[in-house]
């Protein structure tokens, strides 16, 4: 088991000073944060939030409760509902998986379509990717959704099918974990932990020297992506990251500049979204998915309200900012579109002005954990299932965020094009 060194500690090797007090506040107002998400019953409950609160020192045990009824009820509904439809879920059934686990719930008294248990179909849908990765060479989905399906297995305690695995060890030595030309911070993070688990569990792999090897390649892609402001790719990544590195053993001291960066702009208020925040806050806590291994639900701390919400809406300034909006069809041609939209407004909100102020503009978006995303765009789909999506750049800068995170503060160019992974 790895051993981690106490807050104070790493906060003194990151700032020169201890600061634990600076830093329980930070995890508190996270922490409150959260709950309030799961209050909002706008969309469906959050499987990361769950996790995330469950992985923190302080709890409201009722609210959790309530929340993991939620996850039980509408979350479970709609996996189903996706199941029959035809769509992939290995993602978020992994996910709904580990949040049952961080609770201590019994897994196998959780049934989908057909009464057949949730670790069984899980099994199965790693097959299938498997199957896929053999002939396509690539899962149906991507290697972020693969190396969580992997994990949620393996912390579940069920056997990783050595096929399964060695296509993971694969991707990672043969450098297949990218989006476009550049390195998936996220995705190696999460293969990271998928990986480490199945070390730490001793699990037969086809060649034990070969999952190390994979390991360190993984460790060092993470360390090599860090910035200058110590985030390791970007903001919105680094959470997962570091998780990964304290999951695969690395020394606090090697983290500890991204852990500044990601205390840092929790005080700026970056982290807005609550699936952001769900995978900073186990890191700030220096907890890993892994550690739902283990997880006891005993004598837990039950003292965590809701508090007062310090950070109010942001509403649009006064004032309006010129917005030009270039649409790339996957044939290349493409479409301008010019508007004033309100300082301050997000992207969603100046998308649905620019479709209601000028013909010839038109879309629609799909729900996630991250919000809405673009799927139609001037009646055009960028499908998963056809390995393309709507990548969206300000000033020829990809985003970060999504279109109702993202707000325009200045007048910009955005560009919406479609694009094959």
């Amino acid at each position: 088991m790895i051993t981690f060194i106490i807050v104070s500690g790493l906060l003194a090797l990151a700032a020169g000073k201890p600061c634990a007090s600076d830093h329980e506040a930070l995890l508190q107002s996270l922490g409150q944060q959260l709950l309030r998400s799961v209050d909002t019953r706008d969309n469906l409950p959050n499987p990361s939030v769950h996790i995330a609160l469950r992985l923190s020192t302080h709890h409201n045990l009722a609210k959790e409760s309530e929340h993991l009824n939620r996850l039980k009820t509408e979350f479970h509904d709609d996996i189903e509902k996706s199941l029959r439809n035809g769509e992939l879920v290995v993602g978020r059934l992994a996910l709904y998986i580990l949040a049952l686990k961080s609770s201590c719930h019994d897994l196998q008294s959780v049934h989908l379509n057909h009464n057949e248990p949730l670790l069984t179909h899980l099994k199965k849908e790693m097959e299938e990717e498997k199957q896929n990765i053999a002939f396509s060479h690539r899962p149906k989905t991507n290697y972020y959704q693969y190396s969580l399906g992997i994990l949620a297995l393996c912390v579940s305690g069920v056997r990783v099918s050595t096929h399964v695995s060695q296509k993971l060890i694969h991707a990672v030595e043969h450098k297949q974990i990218k989006h476009g030309e550049s390195l998936c911070v996220d995705s190696h993070a999460m293969a990271g932990m998928a990986l480490q688990c199945l070390k730490n569990e001793g699990t037969a792999v086809k060649d034990p020297a070969e999952l190390d090897r994979a390991l360190a390649s993984i460790k060092q892609r993470l360390l090599d992506s860090k910035r200058a402001d110590g985030h390791m790719g970007n903001e919105f990544s680094t959470g997962l990251a570091v998780q990964a590195l304290m999951a695969m053993g690395t020394q606090m001291e090697e983290c500890a500049s991204a852990m500044e960066a990601l205390r840092a702009d929790v005080k700026k208020g970056t982290y807005h979204n609550p699936m952001a925040v769900s995978q900073v806050l186990p890191a700030l806590h220096q907890q890993s998915y892994l550690h739902l291994k283990n997880k006891e639900c005993r004598n837990e701390d039950d003292t965590l309200t809701i508090g007062a919400d310090s950070a109010s809406e942001v509403l649009p300034s006064h004032g309006q900012v010129s917005l030009q909006v270039e649409v790339i069809k996957s044939n290349g041609a493409s479409s301008v579109f010019s508007i004033n939209v309100p300082r301050g407004s997000s992207l969603f909100d100046a998308l649905n002005l620019l479709q209601d102020k000028q013909t010839g503009f038109t879309f629609s978006t799909e729900n996630s954990l991250w919000g809405p995303f673009l799927s139609v765009v001037n009646d055009e789909q960028a499908r998963q299932t056809d390995r393309r999506y709507w990548q969206v750049s300000s000033d020829g800068t990809s985003l970060t965020q999504g279109i109702k995170d993202y707000k325009i503060d200045s007048a910009q160019s955005i560009t919406i094009k479609n694009t094959g992974y």
